[in-house]
């Protein structure tokens, strides 16, 4: 049987999921930073003071949208038994969520004039990192930390870089990419130099 508190802990929730989902689509339509939170509260069906009941400002809003999107990452990478998948996803492209893209894309552009944002971006990107220099070092026993860091680093370039390149038409063949993805893959792991 459900407790009382159990039931308000659970409103609760949905409550925040509800704001969550509203303040994605409102930040896609107008940017974090020229979106207002009564703008917000209008997409929510809400007062902005019910808003203020669940988040303390539009930083904190934004700081939770971005765990929930660094959450969702960091399962599909546990979920993945190796990373050699990367080739594919690079060479076509692919993104797992081109809502959660085009948001990172936003928290990218307001964190070059907001200090907590940016702050938001270094976290998540530490907690990406780590858990990314974890698996390959599961995976690739054979690097040394330093060799795999390095690795993880490449790596996310390549990543972060075809996400901007998702932007602009593809000007070679993912047929022609992905081999060259495979080489580059093999050589930062499969060598022996650690």
């Amino acid at each position: 049987m459900v407790t009382p508190a159990e039931a308000r802990d659970e409103r609760h929730r949905l409550r925040k999921d509800e704001i969550i989902t509203a303040a994605r689509r409102c930040f896609r339509q107008h940017g974090f930073h020229a979106a207002s939170m009564a703008q917000l509260a209008t997409e929510a069906r809400l007062s902005v003071g019910q808003i203020y009941r669940y988040f303390t400002s539009k930083d904190a809003i934004i700081g939770e949208i971005v765990t929930r999107i660094i959450d969702f990452r960091l399962q599909e990478m546990k979920s993945t038994s190796d990373s050699s998948h990367l080739c594919e996803l690079l060479a076509w492209r692919q993104v797992l969520n081109e809502d959660d893209e085009a948001l990172m894309f936003e928290v990218a552009a307001e964190s070059t004039r907001n200090p907590a944002v940016a702050q938001m971006m270094a976290d998540a990107d530490a907690r990406l990192f780590s858990h990314a220099c974890q698996k390959v070092q599961q995976q690739h026993p054979h690097l040394s930390d330093e060799r795999a860091r390095a690795c993880v680093e490449l790596l996310a370039v390549m990543v972060e870089g075809t996400s901007w390149r998702r932007l602009m038409p593809q000007k070679a063949s993912p047929k022609q990419l992905y081999p060259l993805y495979q080489q580059f893959y093999h050589l930062l792991f499969d060598s022996e130099a650690s």
